[in-house]
């Protein structure tokens, strides 16, 4: 486990799992359609998750100010490292639940949530194991203080200033635009859907 490329091959692993994932929740929401008496609805989902996914964005960029090009190397425990251990992968769950979001629907976004949640949760388990194979007592600590995901915001600690590396903080950011794709995917898959181009099976909330 003390492979410094082991965390490389997780998150390969990670985003193979969540393509296929999501590609399967993308072909569901193709098939079927927000009930058309609850259309305020649908238009209220979209909203919502278009402000997730803004939160999203702007959040992640914000953690990769700290983390970026560190995690390997030492244990990061100040801004939003120190309210939770995975802040980055936090503010990946709001994104997946916008994602959802735009297709209108609160079914299809609650399952781009629990795919996220569930690729992360595994990632997160062998990373942490990596991680205390690589800082021991240092990281074991740092997990008795910090909640693995759900922050708790009466430990915020910070430091007057921060060492920022560009390329991560860039790659981040683009990494994280990548979630509004779901926006023009889902609107050509409704107007694919009005064209009857795609046949709707069925209607769910």
């Amino acid at each position: 486990m003390s492979d410094p490329h082991h965390l490389r091959r997780v998150q390969l692993i990670r985003k193979a799992a969540l393509l296929f994932a999501l590609i399967a929740t993308c072909a569901l929401a193709a098939i079927s359609k927000t009930l058309v008496s609850a259309r305020w609805l649908h238009d209220g989902v979209e909203a919502v998750g278009l402000a997730m996914i803004v939160i999203c964005v702007v959040g992640r960029a914000w953690c990769s100010l700290y983390i970026g090009g560190r995690k390997k190397a030492e244990i990061v425990s100040t801004g939003p490292y120190s309210l939770c251990r995975n802040p980055l992968y936090l503010f990946s769950f709001i994104g997946a639940f916008g994602m959802g979001a735009q297709t209108g629907s609160l079914v299809i976004a609650g399952l781009f949530l629990i795919i996220a949640v569930a690729v992360f949760y595994v990632t997160v388990r062998q990373e942490e194991i990596w991680l205390t194979t690589t800082f021991g007592d240092e990281y074991r600590a740092y997990c008795a203080r910090t909640p693995r995901f759900w922050p708790r915001f009466s430990r915020w600690r910070d430091t007057e200033t921060i060492e920022v590396r560009p390329v991560f903080f860039l790659t981040t950011l683009r990494d994280g635009l990548a979630f509004f794709l779901a926006i023009p995917i889902f609107e050509a898959l409704e107007q694919a859907q009005a064209v009857g181009w795609v046949r709707v099976l069925f209607s769910m909330p």
